[in-house]
């Protein structure tokens, strides 16, 4: 993916971000109303009128890169295992600096990465843009975003920032909070709440659930009562097992990582930091104790 002088270099589908990416590429992931490249591009554009940028969308540059990138000369950033994630070749300039800083930017390794970067972008919102319907005894208490067709329904409180795809339907009587995202298509129904959450396309949790700090990706249905617990009695950080290993998420609130096509059944209980391949499903009752993998 490119626009102009901006291009986006092939992440591929790295392990640590499944169960997001089996079934899209890195840039494609849906975040804020829009996609990881998209934004990215949008981002970077003062950059690409200076010179030719080429960056893996495993990074969202803070402003202060930025800033710094558009002060100086060409530069290479590299992590620390040597991956070059972000090479800004400025027009004229032959000398490159390797030693330029991340400058508090954010490196998306696995998928709670993106729990937090959606949330950052989702809380700079400053104005709402309403092109849906909003029904009487609605309660907004921040800035939302919402697209054509989508409506929502007597009861409904959005309490801080959130964007609201296309054709949605939202309540009646549930509780938005955070700074969330619920794509194109979705149904947040009856007493449902959604905390600090990134709901992709068609996703549908009509009655009875809580979603807090998790990702629900495209075509899931979360059947009434299902439940994400997103904190440990102990108030630890919670781990995620990636490949056999336990992962420290950095995250004292984590709840689950849902991809997609994936159905629960009524009053399924998730633990804190579980994931769901893909084509997954529970049972009614079920308690989630263990990642559950594509068979």
């Amino acid at each position: 993916m490119s626009e102009g002088k901006i291009i986006l270099i092939d992440a591929g589908s790295p392990q640590e971000m499944e169960p997001i990416v089996c079934e899209r590429g890195f840039a494609d992931i849906p975040l804020a109303g829009s996609t990881l490249g998209k934004l990215l591009l949008e981002r970077l554009a003062p950059l690409g009128k200076l010179g030719q940028v080429m960056i893996r969308p495993c990074l969202w540059p803070s402003d202060e890169l930025i800033a710094n990138l558009e002060d100086g000369g060409s530069v290479e950033i590299k992590l620390d295992d040597g991956t070059v994630v972000l090479s800004f070749k400025r027009d004229g300039s032959d000398t490159v600096n390797s030693q330029c800083e991340l400058h508090c930017s954010t490196v998306i390794r696995y998928p709670w990465d993106l729990i937090e970067l959606n949330s950052m972008i989702v809380g700079e919102l400053t104005e709402n843009k309403i092109n849906g319907t909003i029904r009487e005894n609605v309660s907004i208490d921040g800035f939302i975003e919402l697209g054509e067709g989508s409506v929502l329904l007597p009861g409904v409180y959005i309490e801080g920032n959130a964007i609201i795809g296309k054709n949605c339907k939202i309540g009646p009587n549930c509780y938005i909070r955070g700074n969330t995202t619920i794509g194109d298509n979705c149904h947040i129904g009856q007493a449902v709440e959604v905390k600090n959450s990134l709901f992709m396309d068609k996703v549908s949790t009509g009655h009875l659930s809580y979603v807090g700090d998790s990702i629900l990706c495209s075509r899931t249905n979360f059947g009434a009562g299902t439940t994400t617990a997103n904190l440990r009695h102990d108030g630890k950080n919670h781990k995620s097992d990636v490949d056999g290993t336990l992962v420290d998420t950095g995250r004292r609130k984590l709840g689950a990582i849902i991809g997609d096509d994936v159905h629960t059944g009524i009053n399924t209980s998730i633990y804190p930091g579980r994931k769901l391949w893909p084509h997954t499903s529970t049972r009614p009752g079920e308690i989630v104790q263990k990642d559950i993998k594509s068979s």
